[in-house]
């Protein structure tokens, strides 16, 4: 997205940061932080962003270091926030929206429980809708990583979706 202004650019690209902060976090109040901060880093370091790029891409990774270094601080904390409002669903009718329900939940327990690495390629190419190319520039990974990395995730949610039953 080539935008003359970059201000309107980044306002822009807010619902993608969203998306992918929740993705990494799995809370929407720390997903908000993340992007809130991952905005300020990069409104403070403006000046390093080169024009040309994707800014897109340059924000994802600004995002991405600022969770790995917190993350990294709260090493053995982990959120199982994905799966609150969900209890109160389980009075609703219909067996089929429960079921729908119960394997979403199942998903966004498997994604949660993905190491870091895997969990930020499955959230940019899956979800964010990149290229490995652009994931792995996005991550400063060498296309290989990200391949080997996405089918790892691929294979771990699989694997973790056939052990429920399937």
């Amino acid at each position: 997205m080539a935008s003359s202004d970059p201000r309107a650019e980044l306002i822009s690209l807010l619902p993608r940061l969203r998306r992918f902060a929740y993705g990494l976090t799995g809370d929407g109040h720390q997903a908000d932080d993340l992007v809130q901060a991952g905005c300020l880093k990069a409104i403070e370091r403006w000046s390093q962003y080169q024009g040309g790029t994707s800014l897109a891409s340059w924000l994802f990774r600004i995002l991405q270091t600022t969770w790995l270094d917190e993350y990294r601080t709260r090493q053995r904390q982990q959120t199982d926030s994905w799966d609150e409002g969900f209890e109160e669903l389980m009075g609703d009718d219909g067996t089929s929206l429960l079921e729908a329900r119960s394997e979403a939940r199942a998903v966004r327990r498997l994604v949660a429980e993905l190491p870091e690495d895997q969990r930020a390629v499955l959230m940019l190419v899956a979800v964010e809708g990149l290229s490995y190319k652009e994931a792995a520039e996005v991550l400063e990974l060498p296309l290989g990583t990200v391949m080997s990395r996405l089918a790892r995730a691929r294979a771990r949610l699989a694997e973790g979706l056939g052990a429920k039953g399937r």
